[in-house]
């Protein structure tokens, strides 16, 4: 029986009431976060606990009882911890992050545990969460999903129609050699500090930042289909940062050790003290820089750039929601059509990007996505011509695929699953391919593009402006002076279509981001881009500042 308008209305009401008389809304970071200083924080639950597989089977039955033609229940519990330490001392202030660790740089210890339930009925979805895990409660919380799908069948187009998948009865780790939350506090604080002072020995600093983040995530999904697979990652993120000011003009230079699905054992083998003193010496040089001229240019591109690049005007336009209309308010859907799969020319020959879930220690790595699908790895494009999509089980057959490339995700137990990017890499030019000092020998008018930087992109990823963090002016095959005021402006096939050179495989780089913003309500997730240097041709630079 269908609800009405009214009934769906109501149903709807009564969840917001029971979340906030649950305490859902008590934190501003969401729904029933704690707070904890480190040494206060209470251990981790232990993984394989049975009666998480309990529940599920409750959830599922639940649902089936209900009429439901599939269910899934995701229990998760998140970990996380940032801080930021500025001229040798802990503070928030000068804290970079785009969302994707929690905290303000402050060093607390915040933590959120709960479980969503998605259901199938009448063909459409339904969803509904809750931070009071009990047997009582995940029998509430299936009723109240599938009463928000037979709401929502009030105005389907067509039913939800999902990839096949096999059934998998799992545990998957991440690897993790030093558990982060087990370093005490004044620990980390001491390392960045160093950092912090030895930039500061620099008279040209005004301010010297050194940061670092953690996260450990913990899943467990149980399906109508017999998957019933618990996951346990950690992330880690470390960069350092210094600030310059000359004759009214201030510079920041930032180091990123980037984001990787690690332990602590990743700021230690960053060694951000060891690239203290240069961050220093360039962030005063790029203060005392004159401007790029506007015109065009070669652009050597480095990997720890290309990351942001690759990310805006690659990784986003393959998902197949953008492509096919599901996700058009938060940023915009694509260029692309599925018509172009085999046939766009998206880039030159030497331009090859690879979609890879299993790549180790890159943030977008699991075992299985949040559709119980295993981790795997596709082409996107091969010789310049786009071939692959980001797909998951409930857009595969948008392109005559039966089986998902397992991309759906969720950042929290109280967030809708959906179509998320991989890890996004571009393949590194042969064996003997140019490095980048012959690259340089190779420019007569070019810069040299180091980081990133702001960025401005169209509703279809088609138009794009980006800038970096510095900036060497290249003149006729030498490496001269460090430039300011650089953006360049990249329409995406034209762009890639003058891709001239990728460097070799020893010099390709892994980079992770730390947050990746998507829907609404908005959710971030946390994919890697990985490439070795490249020579684009002839890209229009400085206009922004013409």
């Amino acid at each position: 029986m269908r609800q009405t308008r009214r009934q769906f209305v109501k149903t709807l009401s009564a969840g917001a009431i029971g979340a906030r008389a649950a305490g859902w809304l008590a934190h501003p970071r969401g729904p029933l976060t704690l707070v904890y200083a480190q040494d206060t924080a209470p251990p981790f639950p232990a993984l394989r606990d049975p009666k998480y597989r309990e529940w599920g089977e409750l959830a599922i039955k639940s649902a089936k009882a209900l009429g439901c033609t599939y269910a899934d229940i995701r229990f998760t519990r998140n970990r996380a911890q940032s801080f930021n330490v500025r001229n040798g001392r802990l503070s928030s202030a000068g804290f970079q992050s785009y969302g994707g660790f929690a905290g303000g740089g402050s060093g607390e210890v915040s933590e959120t545990y709960g479980f969503g339930v998605r259901v199938i009925h009448s063909g459409v979805w339904g969803f509904a969460s809750s931070p009071i895990v009990t047997p009582d409660e995940i029998k509430k919380i299936v009723q109240i999903a599938t009463d928000i799908a037979k709401g929502s069948a009030i105005i389907k187009k067509s039913d939800v129609l999902l990839a096949p998948v096999p059934a998998y009865t799992e545990v998957w780790e991440a690897p993790c050699e030093i558990d982060p939350f087990t370093i005490p506090l004044d620990e980390k604080v001491a390392t960045l500090a160093e950092v912090t002072s030895a930039m500061q020995k620099n008279s040209g600093v005004a301010f010297a930042n050194a940061q670092a983040g953690f996260k450990r995530e913990w899943k467990f999904l149980a399906t109508s289909e017999g998957s019933f697979i618990e996951q346990n990652i950690y992330y880690t993120t470390a960069a350092c940062s210094a600030s310059a000011r000359y004759q009214g003009q201030m510079k920041t230079r930032t180091y990123s050790a980037d984001s990787t699905s690690r332990g602590y054992e990743h700021v230690k083998q960053a060694n951000l003290l060891s690239h203290a003193e240069r961050v220093a010496a360039e962030a005063v040089e790029h203060a005392m820089a004159k401007p790029v001229g506007a015109g065009l240019k070669d652009l050597i591109l480095l990997p720890t750039h290309l990351q942001l690049t690759i990310h805006e005007i690659v990784a986003h336009p393959t998902e197949l929601d953008r492509i096919v209309g599901f996700e058009a308010n938060y940023a915009g859907t694509s260029f692309v059509q599925v018509k172009d799969l085999g046939k766009l020319k998206y880039g030159s020959k030497h331009f090859n990007i690879t979609a890879d879930r299993t790549y180790p220690g890159a943030m977008a790595t699991v075992g299985f996505d949040d559709d119980g699908v295993k981790a795997q790895k596709w082409p996107i494009i091969r010789e310049g011509i786009l071939v692959g999509l980001t797909t998951n089980r409930e857009t595969a057959h948008y392109i005559g695929e039966k089986e998902s490339r397992g991309c759906t995700f969720a950042n929290h137990w109280r967030n809708f699953p959906f179509l998320r990017m991989s890890n996004i890499q571009m393949e590194p030019g042969p064996k003997g391919a140019p490095t980048v000092d012959q690259m340089i020998a190779d420019v007569k008018d070019g810069v040299l593009v180091d980081g990133t930087g702001s960025f401005s992109i169209d509703q279809q990823r088609y138009n794009g402006q980006f800038g970096g963090n510095a900036f060497w002016e290249i003149k006729n095959g030498k490496k001269t002076r460090m430039v300011t005021d650089f953006t360049y402006n990249a329409i995406t096939t034209d762009f890639w279509g003058n891709l001239d050179a990728v460097g070799p495989p020893e010099a390709w780089e892994h980079h992770g981001m730390d947050g990746d913003a998507k829907g609404q309500p908005v959710q971030s997730n946390w994919p890697s881009h990985g490439s070795s240097p490249c020579l684009i041709r002839k890209v229009m630079v400085g206009t922004a500042f013409a």
